[in-house]
């Protein structure tokens, strides 16, 4: 049984405050606040999710220096394991629950509660969950293939993500356009996603490319870093689509974007849906290639559009319907704002996965 005061280490990826980032940074802070001594360890280089928690004195310790999680990484982890004599430590991902199991081949005595949003691609990570006191899905899809590869029953709990619209900044649409490069008399869009294989980048850059052919004046941000960053700019560059579209590592103006953006949108596997919640809070409807996250975060035809990854074209087909049709885009964000506040509140996930911490023994 976990005891008030013993500390509890969050490991979460160097992102910005949406999707994975923003449920690592709800429950630090929901933690916090109910008096636990909480640290978050960041395993990678990037994001503005550090700033953030520091700025709600939340003590940071960055342990990985790269763009992607490391042995350095694991290395340091168990280094302020032992400084702080975790009690608990909580991944936040697959790559991040495998850092957590070095750190408990380390160090016997911690606990593990790994959080996952995705389901585990192979059996080593299957292994990996496996050797968690307690797993996290986010989603009931990720929960039934996490007992595929074999995590226990009684080990292993869904709790659905939870949002609070977060507060933007206060920028106007022209200061929002000058800092991040955007010409504010065109449509925005936004996606927000690890630049992997799993994202499917090719689909959305497939996407931009036919809408491009029937609706001008129309910028696309992608914000995310990761190994496919070249691949998506050759892509971008063959198609000729380079001047619509806008990639940026990280974005601390998130909050103020989505306030300008006409939808959000999705071409793959993405942990915790990227910024799907994060826009519905806002009432910015979604297009999502269907996926564990997008099928239990939007209702389609009334909050946005799941789309089947076959035929390629149902992706730019749905998102051209929402800016040809205000009034369809603004129904479904409102529907979307709703949703949020009915099905994903953020203090029913962070009890439910307080209530998860306290029962480790």
């Amino acid at each position: 049984m976990h005891r008030a005061g013993q500390p509890i280490l969050i490991a979460v990826r160097g992102l910005d405050p949406v999707g994975t980032g923003r449920q690592a940074e709800l429950l630090a802070r929901g933690l916090a606040a109910s008096g636990q001594d909480v640290h978050v360890a960041i395993t990678s280089s990037g994001g503005s999710l550090a700033a953030r928690l520091r700025k709600a004195e939340i003590p940071i310790h960055r342990v990985g220096r790269r763009p992607c999680p490391d042995l350095a990484a694991a290395a340091r982890l168990v280094a302020v394991i032992r400084r702080l004599r975790a009690a608990v430590v909580v991944p936040f991902g697959r790559r991040q629950a495998a850092l957590a199991a070095v750190a408990r081949a380390a160090n016997p005595r911690i606990r593990v509660v790994a959080h996952v949003a995705a389901p585990p691609r192979n059996g080593r990570q299957g292994r990996i969950l496996r050797a968690a006191d307690r797993v996290v899905a986010a989603f009931s899809g990720v929960a039934d293939s996490c007992r595929q590869h074999g995590v226990p029953t009684d080990r292993l709990t869904t709790i659905p993500p939870g949002i609070a619209a977060d507060e933007p900044v206060g920028l106007a649409r022209g200061e929002v356009a000058e800092r991040l490069g955007l010409d504010p008399a065109c449509a925005w869009t936004l996606s927000v996603t690890p630049l992997v294989a799993e994202a499917r980048l090719e689909r959305l850059v497939w996407g931009i490319d036919q809408l491009g052919a029937v609706r001008k004046g129309v910028q696309h941000v992608v914000v995310g870093a990761g190994p496919q960053w070249r691949r998506l700019w050759r892509r971008a560059r063959v198609q000729e689509l380079a001047e619509r579209l806008v990639v940026l590592a990280d974005c601390d103006l998130l909050p103020d974007l989505l306030g300008q953006v006409g939808y959000v949108w999705q071409s793959g596997t993405t942990a915790c849906g990227g910024v799907i919640l994060d826009a519905m809070a806002r009432g910015v409807p979604a297009v999502a290639v269907a996926s564990a996250a997008a099928r239990e975060l939007v209702a389609s035809g009334t909050t946005g559009w799941v789309v089947p990854p076959l035929p390629e074209s149902e992706l730019p087909r749905r998102a051209f319907t929402l800016l040809e049709h205000p009034d369809e885009a603004a129904r479904f964000g409102e529907a979307a704002r709703v949703r949020a506040v009915e099905m994903f509140p953020a203090e029913r996930m962070m009890a439910a996965f307080a209530a998860a911490i306290d029962a480790v023994g």
